[in-house]
């Protein structure tokens, strides 16, 4: 407030709008890039249509106030001497008119745009051509917001209210250890605050940048370390020491295919979490089909063989008894008690499962949002499996998680696939364990991009496939027409759809149905009832029909990767070849399309949320994170400076083997407990 030209009215504004209160903070506001004022453009010289600001110099040569009251505009013809351009001030146009004088040489600096075939800049700076000169140095242009604009607070003016703190800088503390600082060769806090707001050069401002972003993903990695430590210390959890009758049993005599070595792996990394005596918190990531859900009863089986109970949790009902149909298939046979628990289970039967639970006959349980009801008690729950964690809560999560004296071993299963570089850096030190290849006899799905001209011939494809006894999904963005948008509706597909293919039954799900019709739909489709599916994307997650053999997702351009990659999951989950035909209007941007082609060349889903991240950020991909970063990310980015992130990870590593509490290093759990104190546990997922 105390700081020239702020004060206290524009004090709040800083303080509602980016947060800033006090100097400190002001000076943490980055600049996202940098203005150099050395260099005049010729308005003749100016093409293209998508200019930089830049510099004008020249003198006005008419002016004219047009319009009345709050309405008022001032609209001038500048002119070089090149060629003209028409300057507009739409706020304070009278004052700003009074200021002009035509006989004096102005420098404007904005950005041009294109105008009725002429140039025009709008709101531009403006100095006189002697003002100018002063102004050569580099300078910052810094993020603003609207109301920021309304009151006339601009990156010039922002600039200077910089200009003014850093005059009166003295005795910052630094935040990164002197050793950090001095192995990664980082300016010092005092000289890259200045260095970023008044760079001499840009590499200078590049140093500077780079120190903010090492400093960034330093504090970020440091408190989920710091946090992951402190749980694996103090933590226990059941050892499971022992590989017994259930396992065994089930390994020789009901193994349903022979697993991969990818699988092997991963269950032996499983094993070894549970013997530590510590609770394990594992992360399974696989595509669709990668036979996660085997491990997960496997695994589970080691819990029942050292006298504990397992429970599966899944999102959805239909989910949750595909689990239960498969698990009981698979390991009925050996003597496993397998019981499913949702909302519309009967109470008679809730009531037998509870009891079941509570003597410990019940060996797993499986269920929706049911199993953490608090009437569902365990005798011993030693084990949990969470299938598509991101769509529960992390409360949901911890409710299933306090149901046990000593904490349950957890395995979270998801095939969103999530760029390892995110996992660690949201998950921290969780243990991430990947399935990275298809059972055998499966053939990798072929995804083949198709505009409306070439309707017919994807309609006469499908054709062949039904013929050959096939089933096919039909997906649609919309359930009913919407004349706002060019997209076409489930409705009118299914009339559409049934009326081509007259000789085939069709059946229909959408999000808004009643969930016993939804699922008499479903059923329908999965015991090859209907021959194809109309759906919206209700159908993403947890729909298993090996027969269905075609995929067509309408107005694909309206999807992101990672929902296509789970839409095209729901086929190719049989030994024959199937198809996944991409549907899109042909008038589509060139992001638009780089992101439909890069699912037509690949169908590694770790590849496809890569290119995501690249594509989106690292905000919310597919719901993985549920509330974004615990920090704000103001200069660094989990997508382009990955390599950063690892060397702040190695650093923060160094710092903990050296000095686990950190006792030595009080000024940086000073800056941990600022930048984290309302912020929740990252590397814990149950």
């Amino acid at each position: 407030m105390y700081l020239k030209g702020v004060g206290p009215q524009r004090a709040d504004l800083l303080r509602r709008e980016l947060g800033v209160q006090s100097v400190g903070d002001l000076l943490r506001h980055y600049p996202t890039g940098y203005l150099d004022r050395s260099q005049i453009y010729r308005i003749a010289d100016l093409r293209g249509a998508e200019l930089p600001m830049m510099q004008i110099r020249g003198r006005f040569i008419s002016m004219s106030l047009q319009g009345e009251g709050a309405k008022q505009r001032l609209v001038s013809v500048f002119s070089d001497g090149t060629g003209t351009m028409e300057v507009v001030w739409f706020r304070q146009a009278k004052a700003i008119s009074k200021q002009i004088n035509p006989e004096i040489t102005y420098v404007l600096f904005g950005k041009p745009t294109e105008f009725n075939r002429h140039w025009q800049m709008v709101h531009p700076e403006m100095d006189t051509e002697a003002a100018a000169e002063t102004r050569k140095e580099l300078r910052g242009i810094y993020p603003l917001t609207e109301a920021l604009h309304k009151h006339n607070l601009t990156s010039r003016q922002l600039h200077s209210l910089m200009l003014a703190a850093l005059d009166g800088l003295s005795g910052v503390r630094e935040t990164l250890p002197d050793e950090v600082i001095a192995s990664q060769h980082l300016m010092p806090l005092a000289e890259a605050l200045r260095a970023i707001h008044k760079p001499a050069n840009m590499i200078e401002a590049e140093r500077a940048r780079y120190r903010f972003k090492f400093e960034e993903l330093f504090f970020l990695e440091l408190n989920i370390l710091r946090y992951s430590r402190h749980r694996s210390r103090q933590l226990l959890g059941h050892t499971f020491n022992c590989v017994g009758v259930f396992f065994n049993r089930f390994y020789r005599e009901c193994m349903p295919f022979e697993l991969t070595s990818a699988q092997k792996r991963v269950i032996k990394e499983i094993r070894a979490d549970m013997n530590t005596g510590r609770q394990m918190n594992r992360l399974l990531q696989g595509d669709v089909g990668s036979g996660k859900t085997l491990v997960a009863l496997l695994t589970m089986l080691i819990a029942l063989d050292n006298g504990c109970q397992a429970c599966l949790m899944a999102p959805t009902e239909i989910l949750a008894t595909q689990h239960y149909e498969s698990l009981s298939k698979m390991a009925g046979a050996i003597g496993v008690n397998i019981r499913l628990l949702t909302g519309s289970t009967p109470k008679r039967e809730r009531d037998e499962i509870h009891t079941q639970l509570l003597d410990g006959s019940l060996h797993i349980l499986i269920g929706t949002h049911a199993v953490i009801e608090d009437a569902v008690q365990f005798r011993k729950l030693g084990y949990v499996v969470i299938d598509e964690q991101h769509r529960f809560g992390v409360a949901q999560r911890a409710r299933l998680w306090q149901k046990a004296a000593i904490a349950p071993h957890v395995l979270v299963m998801t095939a969103t696939p999530i760029p390892r570089t995110l996992a660690m850096t949201v998950y921290g030190d969780l243990d991430v364990s990947i399935i990275d290849e298809l059972p055998p006899g499966r053939k990798p799905v072929q995804t083949l991009l198709r505009f409306d001209s070439q309707r017919q011939k994807v309609y006469d494809g499908i054709h062949r496939q039904l013929l050959q006894g096939r089933q096919a999904y039909i997906v649609y963005p919309l359930i009913e027409e919407n004349e706002n948008l060019e997209a076409r509706s489930l409705q009118e597909g299914y009339e559409f759809i049934s009326h081509l293919f007259k000789d085939f039954k069709v059946a229909m799900v959408h999000g808004r149905m009643k969930p016993a019709e939804k699922d008499r739909q479903m059923e329908k489709f999965a015991s090859g009832e209907a021959h194809i599916l109309v759906a919206t994307t209700v159908i993403e997650v947890g729909v298993n029909v090996p027969n269905a053999s075609v995929m067509v997702i309408e107005n694909a351009e309206r999807f992101g990767l990672s929902q296509l990659h789970q839409l095209r999951g729901r086929v190719g989950r049989g030994a024959d070849q199937s198809f996944c035909i991409l549907m899109s209007k042909p008038n589509i941007g060139v992001d638009t399309r780089k992101r439909l082609e890069i699912m037509t060349s690949t169908t590694d889903g770790f590849i496809v949320a890569e290119e995501d991240m690249k594509l989106r950020g690292p905000g919310d991909i597919e719901g993985t994170m549920q509330s974004g970063l615990p920090i704000d990310l103001k200069v660094a980015s989990l997508v382009s400076d990955t390599p950063i992130m690892e060397i702040a990870r190695q650093e923060a590593v160094k710092l903990l083997d050296a000095d686990p509490q950190l006792h030595n290093h009080p000024a940086v759990v000073a800056t941990i407990s600022k930048l984290f104190d309302r912020s929740m546990d990252w590397a814990r997922i149950s």
